[in-house]
Order: structure tokens, then sequence, then C-alpha cells
């Protein structure tokens, strides 16, 4: 349950961006209610978001991968129901992103570019970062730099998201419920 009220004041911003939420995907999103509370704070992470979204150096694939291990790796389960129904949305192999909370135990659904990105992804997201020399010098040369600074900003993106989202007490919406995944939990083996 959340830990702030999900009915803030009604202003502009909020309004608006309530309208964008329920246009683009269906539904008023609960991290944007409890964002309400404080308009310039809301206002400032739509910016934010509307300049995260144009990025596009990176492979959109890998991009959604390092986004979705993070919050795996910070238990965050609105961000992981958001989720998985934005890989499905992008088209995204449904039967290879429900692994993704287990991708250590399901590293064959995956290639090697994306088993370094997540495990890189993994290493960013830990208290203490564990990234190493190696794991960036391999991916600066497949991805390139440009591709590889992406990579940076959205781990530590989706740690942000994630990270408000989860001391928020905000848990799943439901949208997962509207795609063709069943999450493999960690731990979990054989097939879904």
């Amino acid at each position: 349950m959340a830990r702030i009220s999900l009915d803030p004041p009604r202003g502009l911003v909020l309004r608006m961006a309530e309208w964008y939420s329920r246009r683009k995907y269906g539904k008023v999103m609960d991290p944007l209610r409890a964002s309400g509370h404080n308009p310039k704070v809301l206002g400032a992470v739509a910016l934010y978001e509307s300049r995260v979204a144009s990025w596009k150096d990176l492979d959109p694939g890998l991009k959604h991968l390092a986004e979705m291990v993070t919050a795996a790796r910070i238990g965050c389960s609105w961000c992981m129901d958001f989720g998985y129904w934005l890989a499905e949305d992008q088209g995204l192999p449904m039967e290879k992103i429900q692994y993704v909370p287990a991708w250590r135990e399901h590293r064959e659904h995956f290639t090697e570019m994306e088993l370094l990105v997540m495990e890189f992804a993994e290493a960013m997201t830990e208290t203490e970062p564990a990234v190493t020399d190696a794991m960036t010098r391999e991916l600066i040369g497949t991805l390139g730099e440009r591709a590889f600074i992406e990579l940076v900003a959205m781990v530590a993106v989706e740690n942000h998201r994630s990270r408000i989202n989860s001391a928020l007490g905000l848990v799943g919406q439901g949208f997962s419920d509207r795609c063709a995944v069943r999450p493999v939990a960690k731990g979990a083996s054989g097939t879904v």
C-alpha cells in the first residue's frame, strides 16, 4: 500500500500530467499521483522524462533490459509491472523478457551482449557500485561511447525511478495483467 495519498490536490500541472498519462498509457500512473503533492517536482520529473525518451543511441531492447534488471535488483514491483507492459508495447520478445528477474539462472535465453548489459546494470545498481574496468571496456568496445553513456544514464534514471517508487510503497497497477508475460521468479527453474 502506498505510503502517501494518491489523491493529491488537483492543480494544473497534475491535471495536465493525468491527461497525458491516460492518453499514453490508458490510466493515470501512481508515481505521477504521488508526485502530484509537489507540482514543482512533478513538472521537473515530467520534463526530465520527456528528454530521456528522446535518447536514441542505445538499442531499445538493451535499454529496456537494463531498466528492468535495475528495477528487479531494487525490488520495485511497480516498475516491473510497468516494464513488462512496456516490453510488450515495444514489441520485445516476451518469451525472453519473462526471464529478466532471474536472468542469471536463465542465461541461455540471452545474447552475450544482453548478458553484459544486464550484468553492468546490476553492478551499477549495487549500493556500492561494482562496475569494473573490464565491463566498461567491453561495453564501450561493442556499443561505442555514445551508446555506453546512454546505458549508464538509463541505469541511473531507473535507479532514481525505482528507489522513489519503492520508498513511496508503490506496487504494481495491473499493467502486466494486460500483456502476455508470466515472469519467472529468482531461483525458479524450468519454463513457464
